[in-house]
């Protein structure tokens, strides 16, 4: 659909700990203009899967605005849960998103589902997707992933949303511990990007 690369690009979320890893990973000569600065609200996330979601989100702001816009939809699912909280990752959180309440759910749910889950490898993973509209068309959309486990207590201060629990295959750290550039590297978000970038 596009013949020259973008160079005019929204993101498309009001979380600024998710438009501040997106803009890292965007080239610089990309003129970014953020949901924050037009004011606007997050339309309702009725998707099923993460791709549906980051859709929505992608062609409603392109719609308000004109811009093209870049969306992502992204949470943890954990195995012993049912993949859960998956799409619900922000909603775990309540109605304010706040993500201590969200971490604290899912241990709660954990101790559920096995008291002694600390004992055991509790596999989980983190996946993004992001999507590219114009108006009401779709340009993109890919999905990225890194494997892992939950870290039997919070650690960590860096990140956002659940990197304090959420330690990637191999590593020792949690996302949460990881400087930013480490994380980027390794990240979900990044995976997703990789697949998307000959756009930028």
């Amino acid at each position: 659909m596009f013949k020259q690369k973008i160079n005019k690009l929204l993101i498309g979320t009001n979380n600024k700990g998710k438009l501040r890893e997106i803009k890292s990973l965007l080239p610089k000569k990309i003129k970014i203009y953020s949901t924050l600065k037009f004011n606007l609200k997050s339309p309702v996330e009725n998707g099923k899967t993460f791709k549906e979601n980051s859709l929505i989100k992608s062609k409603y702001f392109s719609k308000k605005t004109g811009l093209i816009c870049l969306a992502d939809d992204s949470g943890l699912e954990i195995d012993i849960l049912d993949k859960n909280p998956g799409i619900y990752s922000s909603r775990w959180g309540g109605r304010d998103a706040n993500f201590s309440k969200a971490i604290k759910k899912v241990y709660k749910e954990l101790n559920k589902k096995n008291k002694n889950w600390k004992n055991k490898k509790i596999k989980a993973r983190f996946i993004c997707a992001l999507s590219i509209s114009f108006l009401s068309k779709k340009v993109a959309c890919v999905l990225g992933k890194v494997e892992g486990r939950i870290s039997h207590e919070p650690r960590g201060k860096n990140g956002f949303g659940y990197d304090p629990i959420f330690i990637p295959l191999n590593k020792k750290k949690t996302f949460g511990e990881m400087s930013k550039s480490d994380k980027y590297r390794i990240d979900h978000r990044f995976m997703a990007f990789k697949k998307i970038k000959k756009f930028f």
